[in-house]
């Protein structure tokens, strides 16, 4: 069964007049991030790797959060303990008031849907879907009905100027373009935080500028987001900034507002 055939099949399923019913203990709409010690350590047989060591931080509703440090400084892995993606070893994360750390599968990835928007260096689009459908996906494995997921895509596509592409495939796209519809599939869902790791790497200067404009227009409009760079003109736009390394929050002089 192809990506395509599995879509359809879903979209069925939330065409049914039978939407996903919200899961007992719906978070509230104004997200609260906090992280209190958390350690991420990989095994290997020979090795142990400390990602993270005892890193603790908060994050409110609207805030502008970038993460930078040297390659191997535990960046990325930081921003996937905070996308529900990977679990820390030790310490608590709390989201929207609820603890999330230790939560099964299911719950994670029901949680991910519908209260983060994930935005990828490489971004991660379906080379056998066409913009729309790309966009719509996470409102389809959520469950909502079709003419609300119209309204909801076309609005996302709008919000980056890419609704005349609607139609288009991927490959058919410049790097700049695919990236912006991986940001319209961000914000489909209105999530209470966008994860956005190196939004800008695999881009030239204009489009990486471009997209920075269009982080920038989301935070403005009370998009709460967090972006891993190593490029410090791009996070010199945050209000923020969060550096590690070796997997600890370190301060930097350099930095404005430093943590």
């Amino acid at each position: 069964m192809t990506t395509l055939d599995v879509m359809r099949q879903v979209r069925r399923k939330a065409d049914s007049g039978k939407p996903n019913a919200p899961a007992k203990g719906e978070f509230m709409p104004d997200p609260v991030i906090r992280l209190s010690g958390i350690s991420k350590i990989f095994h290997t047989d020979e090795v142990e790797t400390h990602a993270l060591s005892e890193v603790s931080l908060g994050f409110d509703a609207g805030d502008y959060v970038a993460i930078s440090g040297p390659s191997g400084c535990g960046k990325s892995t930081l921003l996937s303990v905070l996308g529900l993606l990977d679990t820390p070893n030790a310490g608590e994360y709390v989201l929207s008031g609820r603890s999330v750390a230790n939560l099964g599968l299911a719950e994670r990835a029901r949680i991910r849907n519908r209260e983060v928007g994930f935005i990828f260096q490489a971004f991660n689009l379906i080379g056998d879907l066409t913009v729309f459908e790309n966009v719509e996906l996470p409102l389809v494995y959520r469950g909502t009905p079709g003419a609300e997921r119209k309204r909801r895509t076309l609005k996302a596509l709008e919000r980056v100027g890419m609704s005349h592409r609607r139609k288009h495939f991927p490959s058919q796209l410049s790097g700049g373009q695919q990236q912006r519809v991986a940001v319209a599939r961000a914000v489909v869902g209105e999530p209470s935080i966008l994860l956005a790791d190196e939004p800008t790497g695999n881009l030239d200067s204009k489009n990486g500028t471009e997209v920075m404009d269009m982080l920038d227009a989301l935070h403005q409009g009370g998009a709460t987001i967090c972006m891993v760079t190593h490029d410090p003109r791009y996070a010199g736009r945050a209000e923020r900034t969060i550096r590690l390394f070796d997997g600890r929050i370190v301060p930097d002089p350099g930095e404005r507002n430093p943590v």
